[in-house]
């Protein structure tokens, strides 16, 4: 989405909005204090996503015997709505340059939305799936758009710290949302979880018309269909592979004829890619080794980790017989963790620079995620819980990190084609990270009973962890390993 008429784009908001003859003196104040209302805005959707995750994890018991499934039977409404988001996501930049972020945005909190009143009301699994798809739809756009606008709005200086504080306000959805859920669950219904997005999704609607930038272009580019169906199809393919392989017995000729024709798409894409002028991903800027780095080591992480909280409300609820309330109470210390890092990310990057950082770190998320191997039924409630607080605070250190380390050596006028490929990459490896784990657990499934579950969830961290490790290996190829100046921890 290349920049709209002024030269500057983060000198000043919309064409729209600002007055050609703004004084110097405005240009001073801080791009943070300009754009307050926006920081709001931008934070409530993260909040609304936030909260819907969180508070599912916790239901997943309570819906799975609801909907007459097994727990680890869920992953298809989990891994539905992740998928959708990422396959959406690649559309977001042409709809913002055709429509304008205002619209779009506005447009996707509304079918967020109506996506949760969907599933609040739904009474089975494919109708519950089928809600999940269109809260996807209207998520795909939220996180995208939100970035590319503070990218655009927030100067780089500031950056790193405005993404800080949004993530801190999404990351409350954390907080509360197992908590919540748990409530929920335990002293009303399930579906409630779903039908809190509503009233969030309505203030956020009024927000965006009276906040949002309205960043737009006067002649799109061609919207990239045909690269846009090869990369969807091959995403859902691949997807669906992953789910028959949990099936009893494995269908092998179906699994290997998707997992084929995925790779086969694929394929085509990245050669449809390089001989088309604006592609739905460009694959050129694979070339920026921050760019290649950040997707790289993005997707190793999270296929480790993305399933870790599932797997963990599955241990406490189903192998130790924790009650809703105090499973979901287990996953607050993991959110007040990676809230706690936001405040030390900027310090952290200019000590040590994206590098030493992202390598060192990753690999204490992994061993921090072994260690959860040790935990069984008779685990006091301390530890359990200091041991998700130190998780958090790593994971949530390791997210921020990764999530700006692709801007870093990229100008202004990429910045929407890499918002878009970051969170495309990021909800690919979250949808596959959390069928993996799943798919993990329930080959390492010996039986139903309480200790089963516990054995299986051991065996799988450990297995997690040996994966997310991989990732300290792609950090390793970044050049900069001496800390960062602190303008450049930004960029």
């Amino acid at each position: 989405m290349p920049p709209q008429a002024a030269a500057n784009p983060h000198a000043a908001a919309p064409a729209d909005n600002t007055p050609a003859t703004v004084s110097t003196a405005l240009s001073e104040v801080s791009t943070r204090e300009r754009f307050r209302g926006l920081l709001w805005l931008v934070a409530a959707a993260f909040f609304m996503q936030a909260l819907d995750s969180t508070v599912v994890n916790t239901a997943v018991p309570a819906m799975a015997e609801a909907l007459h499934v097994t727990p680890l039977g869920m992953r298809t409404a989990l891994t539905s709505y992740v998928l959708t988001l990422a396959i959406l996501i690649p559309a977001s930049p042409w709809l913002c340059d055709r429509l304008g972020t205002r619209r779009v945005f506005g447009i996707a909190i509304v079918v967020f939305g109506a996506g949760s009143l969907l599933c609040g009301i739904a009474q089975t699994l494919p109708e519950l799936v089928a809600a999940r798809v269109l809260q996807g739809i209207g998520g795909a756009s939220l996180m995208p758009v939100g970035r590319y606008v503070l990218v655009r709005s927030i100067a780089k200086r500031e950056f790193v710290r405005a993404m800080s504080t949004v993530a801190t306000f999404g990351l409350l959805g954390s907080v509360l949302g197992p908590l919540l859920g748990g409530a929920l669950v335990e002293f009303t219904s399930w579906r409630l979880i779903f039908l809190i997005n509503v009233p969030v999704a309505i203030a956020g609607v009024w927000m965006n018309r009276r906040d949002m930038p309205d960043y737009r272009m006067e002649h799109a580019n061609r919207f990239d269909m045909f690269g846009f169906l090869l990369f969807a199809s091959a995403s859902a393919l691949l997807l669906t592979a992953s789910e028959l392989a949990g099936s009893k017995p494995v269908p092998w000729d179906r699994l290997g004829l998707y997992g084929a024709l995925a790779l086969l798409l694929g394929s085509v894409y990245v050669w449809h890619s390089r001989r088309t002028a604006h592609p739905v991903a460009d694959l050129s800027l694979l070339r920026v080794r921050s760019v290649w780095v950040a997707l790289a080591g993005g997707l190793f992480t999270r296929l480790g980790i993305s399933g870790m909280f599932l797997l963990l409300v599955l241990f406490l609820q189903v192998g130790c017989g924790w009650s809703p309330m105090m499973a979901g109470l287990m996953m607050v210390p993991q959110a007040l963790g990676s809230i706690s890092a936001k405040w030390v990310i900027n310090r952290a990057l200019i000590h040590f620079g994206y590098r030493r950082l992202l390598l060192g770190n990753t690999l204490m998320v992994a061993v921090l995620l072994a260690t959860f191997a040790l935990l069984g039924p008779t685990s006091p409630v301390w530890l359990i819980a200091v041991l998700t607080f130190l998780y958090g605070s790593f994971s949530g250190l390791q997210y921020t990190a990764m999530n700006t380390l692709i801007y870093n050596d990229l100008d202004i006028k990429h910045a929407s084609m890499a918002s878009s490929m970051a969170s495309t990459a990021q909800y690919l490896a979250m949808s596959f990270g959390i069928a993996l784990s799943t798919l993990l657990m329930e080959a390492l499934l010996q039986g139903h009973a309480h200790e089963d579950y516990v054995v299986a969830f051991r065996w799988t961290v450990l297995l997690l962890a040996a994966i997310t490790a991989i990732a300290s290996r792609v950090f390793s190829r970044l050049r900069h390993d001496r800390p960062l100046p602190a303008t450049a921890t930004t960029e």
